[in-house]
């Protein structure tokens, strides 16, 4: 039994949600966001909650059932707080700015990296070595929060590249120094 699935999603005041067959549209203050419900299960908007129920126990539907629950649930909290991920640089001469829909990213190439921004989301850069991607859809968040990351991993002998905020980098030891027990 699906223990994520059978919670209801609370509504906090201001979201309205309209349910139509297959599709459920929610909106808040902060924007508006669809999904579509897959055909076998049901879902219901009663006393400002929101109930999934599966079609039966079977194992897929009921992993299905928990992940439809989560998606609707990351959807309100999209549209009444948003979702939020922070990055760090890390580098001699590495930084990034923001010019117009466009984060220019200086990495130690020969060459700056433009990372077009996708659609409903904003990136900040309060620094030069910090990036701040926001939006309503968590998904989108995430996923240019991994793209910006993918362009220069911290690698673990300086620490050098972009990193999420508060991820904790596992750091080598560099060569040991020639001299001493070697020899010929």
């Amino acid at each position: 039994m699906s223990r994520i699935g059978k919670k209801p999603v609370e509504l906090p005041s201001g979201v309205k949600v309209t349910i139509t067959p297959g599709k459920i549209m929610i909106e808040g203050p902060k924007g508006k966001l669809d999904y579509d419900i897959p055909a076998r299960f049901k879902v219901e908007s009663k006393d400002n909650k929101i109930v999934v129920t599966r079609p039966s126990d079977l194992k897929q539907d009921k992993a299905t059932h928990g992940l439809i629950r989560s998606l609707i649930n990351n959807m309100v909290i999209g549209v009444t707080a948003g979702y939020k991920k922070d990055l760090e640089i890390t580098g001699v001469g590495f930084k990034a700015q923001v010019q117009g829909k466009v984060l220019n990213l200086q990495l130690s190439y020969t060459h700056p990296i433009n990372f077009n921004i996708p659609e409903g989301l904003t990136i900040e850069t309060p620094k030069p070595n910090q990036i701040v991607i926001k939006g309503i859809d968590k998904r989108k968040v995430g996923e240019a929060a991994a793209e910006i990351r993918d362009f220069y991993r911290p690698e673990p002998y300086k620490g050098k590249g972009i990193k999420y905020s508060g991820e904790y980098v596992r750091r080598k030891a560099g060569k040991a120094v020639a001299g001493a027990g070697g020899g010929a």
